[in-house]
């Protein structure tokens, strides 16, 4: 058990590193692709959009059937990869871990709307920020796409950062596959719309509770990394007393409050998605307009928060792996 401990420690932290230095490679295929390509085959044969009570319990099927499979598949993969050779186990396993994780090319993707911006390409920002972002874009000017790409840092640095983490340290990459697929089902099913009132509720219930302990877990280490980031942790800390629960979400609003005080910005109100107007609480306090420079201080806090998490999970598992001994 402790030597299969320390191979699962060690996949995670290179995972960790791959992630950091290299990325997803686009051109290689990826496991989250599968699972939405399941989620949509899942989708199109068990929604009907036309009974309520169906629909809620087909969204559970699909819901079960989704973390089945994506949770069943890695974990046989790596037992058969065990029972070969604990070296092999460790190559695939960590690359799975590197799959998992999002930090790199979540801070890519914002790199090129700040790049965009410091060139006063309204449009090219507008469009590389539509990559990230799941509100309309179009009409967003300078602020509103500072806004849009600091958001998204903050939520997804929890989302495709942290979370997976914990789940990973918790049980190994089958463990972080099972959060992908929860979190993936939730940003294609968890829609309150016509659509998917219904059918995609447990997508996101599901998501609301496995987020739940990571998303505040995420706040407090995005506030502790305030002073090494050189960010106002103060403000940050209080401002997420203050607005953490300012969200339909339970969570989104846990870290994007932190990152509201830390840069000491203002950050969601009022936004477009689908053509229609929602009417968002505003996180933050209006202290100075929000600039492009904040999406690379955005994307630094996101990185030490996440290398926090990797220490501390480290940590903990180092503990367990003493007693296991």
């Amino acid at each position: 058990m402790a030597e299969l401990l320390i191979y699962q420690t060690c996949s995670i932290i290179i995972g960790f590193i791959i992630d950091f230095f290299v990325g997803d490679p686009h051109a290689v295929p990826h496991p989250v692709v599968a699972i939405g390509k399941l989620i949509s085959f899942l989708d199109k044969k068990l929604r009907l959009g036309n009974d309520d009570k169906r629909d809620i319990l087909r969204g559970v099927w699909t819901v079960l059937i989704v973390i089945a499979v994506s949770t069943a598949v890695p974990a046989f993969i790596l037992f058969i990869m065990w029972k070969i050779h604990p070296a092999i186990y460790l190559v695939i396993s960590s690359i799975m871990c590197a799959q998992i994780l999002a930090a790199r090319e979540l801070v890519r993707e914002c790199s090129a709307v700040e790049k965009a911006l410091e060139e006063g390409d309204i449009e090219a920002a507008r469009k590389a920020v539509s990559y990230v972002v799941g509100r309309d874009t179009d009409a967003l000017d300078k602020e509103g796409i500072c806004r849009a790409a600091v958001e998204t840092i903050a939520e997804n640095g929890s989302d495709g950062v942290i979370a997976p983490l914990f789940w990973m340290f918790l049980f190994g990459a089958p463990g972080g596959f099972f959060y992908k697929a929860v979190n993936t089902m939730d940003s294609m099913l968890g829609y309150k719309n016509e659509k998917y009132l219904y059918f995609g509720r447990a997508a996101a219930k599901t998501d609301d509770v496995v987020n739940f302990i990571p998303s505040r877990i995420s706040a407090f280490l995005m506030i502790a990394s305030c002073p090494l980031c050189h960010l106002d942790g103060k403000n940050a800390l209080k401002i997420f007393r203050r607005d953490r629960f300012k969200h339909t979400s339970p969570n989104a609003a846990q870290t994007e409050s932190v990152f509201a005080g830390a840069l000491n910005v203002r950050l969601n109100g009022p936004a477009v998605y689908g053509r229609i107007l929602h009417d968002k609480e505003y996180l933050g306090d209006d202290v100075r307009p929000i600039e492009s420079s904040d999406i690379k201080r955005a994307g630094q806090l996101m990185y030490t928060a996440s290398t926090l998490m990797l220490i501390a999970g480290i940590l903990l598992r180092t503990g367990v792996i003493l007693i296991c001994f």
